[in-house]
């Protein structure tokens, strides 16, 4: 289990970082790839915190600045592999409150798998956006990490 969410968290943070370089090196970001990926670094964020029974720093659909995005990026896989690193049971139940304020609890396992599957999902979307804007995204499928 640990080797398979160390090798999911690692996809993670190829595909972020990939999006973070190519949005760098472009004149203007879509604001809602902005708005998005910000979302993205939020929520990785907040389940981090969640699973640490820590306050988290920032609400769901904050924006940053591109600037800050590597930043939050790498504090926030950090952080994950650090959980994933020390933790000997992820059938652990974590309990935590939704951004509505509802109690949930969750399986480890199921709240990391979470993380990269809600990432991957705006990822789409973003590139998507991308492509809309005139705009040809970087391949982030799994395949591509894996060659």
């Amino acid at each position: 289990m640990k080797g398979f969410l160390q090798q999911l968290f690692d996809y993670n943070f190829f595909c972020n970082k990939k999006l973070i370089e190519q949005s760098i090196a472009l004149k203007e970001v879509p604001q809602e790839s902005q708005k998005l990926f910000s979302h993205i670094l939020n929520a990785h964020h907040i389940w981090n915190h969640r699973i640490l029974e820590e306050d988290s720093k920032f609400g769901v659909w904050q924006e940053h600045d591109l600037d800050t995005w590597q930043d939050l990026h790498y504090d926030n896989q950090r952080t994950s592999f650090e959980i994933i690193t020390n933790t000997e049971d992820f059938g652990k139940r974590i309990a935590y409150e939704n951004s509505e304020g509802r109690a949930h609890a969750n399986e480890l396992k199921d709240i990391l798998v979470h993380i990269v599957n809600h990432s991957t999902h705006h990822r789409g979307q973003i590139l998507t956006n991308f492509r809309e804007s005139g705009i040809v995204p970087e391949p982030l499928d799994y395949i591509f990490y894996k060659r």
